[in-house]
């Protein structure tokens, strides 16, 4: 596992808009897992304002989102749907079929993930996967306790992690209980992984994860047996991780 540690939260957005334009630029057909939230929001940007700039096509490109809310409608402004096409798929040319995301009002969510699963399977895996990190160490929607050979599932969202999602919501009683996401074992399907770590809150996580122990209390510490992963991290992300290893 590969860390670069970048100045700011603009220097790790750079950094991963340039990674996903080499593979994109490189490639006659590539797929990428996208993931939402905050933190990848610049680097979707980015990609924009390249498109608008130089023109780089996505006609040959082909996304498959981490997660999805179950029972939120696709326009609903705070589903992951609605997301991806308001910070990236409306600005660039990708063509809708190419993009895939969770189903998460289908009326058998259950059979939704094994759909979903059997996709990611048909392709081996995507090519990059862009990835977050939770402030308790999950990824995707993998909460602490996840079992590492999980494959898409529905989960049942933590507190701590509803109350981080309540930002983008009016009340904390509309954040969903559920999600859809991609299980551990299928993000590790990923031929590579770029994980973005920005700010202090996410400190304990990283240092968890390069420095714990391998297990499912830190899902992002399964990382540690991929063979090829960078971690992009700012310096109050590696803040705690930097200490130890300084020390």
């Amino acid at each position: 596992m590969r860390l670069v540690k970048v100045r700011s939260h603009e220097e790790m957005s750079e950094f991963a808009a340039r990674h996903i334009l080499d593979k994109v630029k490189s490639n006659s057909k590539v797929s990428l897992g996208l993931a939402t939230g905050g933190t990848p929001v610049r680097t979707y940007e980015l990609l924009i304002e390249d498109y608008r700039k130089n023109h780089t096509s996505y006609e040959h490109v082909f996304t498959y989102n981490l997660d999805e809310y179950a029972g939120i409608a696709a326009d609903h402004p705070n589903s992951y749907r609605y997301f991806m096409f308001e910070h990236l798929f409306n600005h660039i040319n990708i063509p809708n079929e190419n993009v895939h995301i969770p189903r998460g009002t289908a009326s058998d969510i259950k059979k939704e993930a094994k759909r979903y699963e059997k996709l990611i399977d048909s392709i081996g895996g995507v090519d990059l996967q862009i990835l977050g990190i939770g402030e308790n160490g999950h990824i995707g929607f993998n909460e602490p306790g996840t079992p590492f050979d999980t494959r898409t599932h529905i989960v049942e969202l933590t507190e701590s992690t509803r109350q981080a999602n309540s930002r983008y919501f009016d009340e904390y009683s509309e954040v969903p209980k559920h999600a859809i996401t991609m299980g551990i074992a299928t993000i590790l399907k990923s031929k590579e992984i770029l994980l973005l770590a920005s700010g202090e809150q996410k400190a304990d996580a990283i240092y968890r994860m390069f420095e714990g122990a391998v297990s499912n209390d830190c899902p992002a510490s399964v990382l540690r047996t991929h063979q090829n992963v960078i971690v992009i991290a700012d310096e109050k992300a590696v803040s705690k991780l930097e200490k130890v290893r300084i020390g």
